[in-house]
């Protein structure tokens, strides 16, 4: 279990990127982890920043120095809708990635929002060990991508102009889903969608060219949406929209590395995910009081509304997904026998 003073502790001991062996000088290995979200501190900011920076600091650690990483946040290394990529192709090592954003490259990755399929944080996260989660990550050890954290997100939705909250909210409305499969359960309540990355919402609000975005707790936060909107329907207490973000890292690269290091990275991998599952519940507790103080007018979901919105998923989203390869279909199965 990792404590407060162990983060703090591993932190301060990052080393130098030279190591003195015996009557040598070795260079450590040094990793970059890249996500699109906000810069902070190990102890300050978006918690998935948080979350990538101890991981980096207990890694050094346990290595004693011997395998380092840097953190890009921002999008300042790769944006991020190239990041999946450039792990397959062993050009970027880690990123903290919205797995359906990879979902042009490879269909499966969309059942990280499937939208209604996971209703609350220790589903998502038994997902792991059980057959769904070995199905998922041989697909992704094939295409080249270790997943090493699983974080899942809750989410909920900031409007300009009036609430979304039931299926009937949607319609004439523009908004950002996250997901082909969100954007077709929306389409069919009748909205119009927008497909974008949740760090590229609030300039799409602000212009007008978006009514509403669906996104993370921490993401409503972080982008600052509460700046230009009037409604927040809270995803705390339910949610349709559940995310898998995990820390993913690039085979080409874990191979590479001797197995001591395969070692820790695993092992501290699984270790951040109570960090993840802590930070992404805390801040759908905080995103109303963000909002409220910022004067919008705060909406709660209730697992009757987020039947409505599965009973239109089941119809549109699940069968789409479903037809589109055995593997998807085999997925989506093996998903549905995992009990809230």
């Amino acid at each position: 279990m990792l404590t407060r003073r162990h983060i703090l502790g591993s932190a301060l001991a990052v080393p130098a990127i030279l190591r003195c062996g015996i009557g040598t000088a070795q260079a450590a290995t040094t990793l970059k982890i890249s996500h699109q979200f906000p810069g902070g501190t190990i102890d300050n900011g978006d918690f998935r920043d948080r979350l990538v920076r101890t991981f980096a600091a207990v890694i050094a650690k346990q290595s004693g120095g011997d395998l380092v990483a840097e953190v890009y946040p921002d999008s300042s290394l790769i944006k991020a809708d190239a990041q999946f990529s450039a792990m397959r192709k062993g050009t970027l090592d880690l990123s903290l990635y919205p797995l359906p954003y990879a979902g042009n490259e490879l269909p499966e990755a969309n059942i990280g929002l499937m939208p209604g399929l996971v209703s609350t944080y220790d589903q998502g996260l038994r997902w792991k060990n059980l057959p769904i989660g070995k199905a998922l990550s041989d697909i992704l050890a094939d295409k080249g991508i270790m997943l090493l954290t699983w974080v899942w997100q809750a989410g909920g939705v900031a409007s300009r102009s009036r609430p979304l909250v039931v299926p009937e909210d949607a319609k004439g409305l523009t908004v950002r889903g996250g997901s082909r499969e969100m954007n077709m359960m929306l389409q069919t309540a009748g909205a119009n969608v927008l497909s974008m990355p949740s760090n590229e919402i609030y300039a799409a609000m602000k212009s007008g060219a978006c009514d509403a975005g669906i996104t993370s707790s921490t993401s409503l936060i972080s982008f600052k949406l509460s700046e230009v909107a009037k409604h927040l329907t809270s995803g705390a207490g339910a949610s349709y929209w559940f995310m898998l973000e995990p820390l993913m890292m690039s085979r080409a690269v874990f191979d590479k590395l001797p197995k001591a290091h395969q070692d820790i990275l695993v092992s501290v991998g699984a270790e951040m995910e109570a960090f993840g599952k802590a930070g992404a519940q805390q801040d759908d507790v905080e995103v109303s009081r963000v909002y409220e103080k910022a004067g919008a007018k705060v909406s709660a979901l209730d697992a009757a509304t987020v039947g409505k919105w599965r009973d239109i998923a089941r119809d549109t989203a699940w069968k789409d997904y479903v037809a589109k390869t055995p593997l998807t279909a085999n997925l989506l199965k093996l998903a549905m026998d995992v009990p809230a």
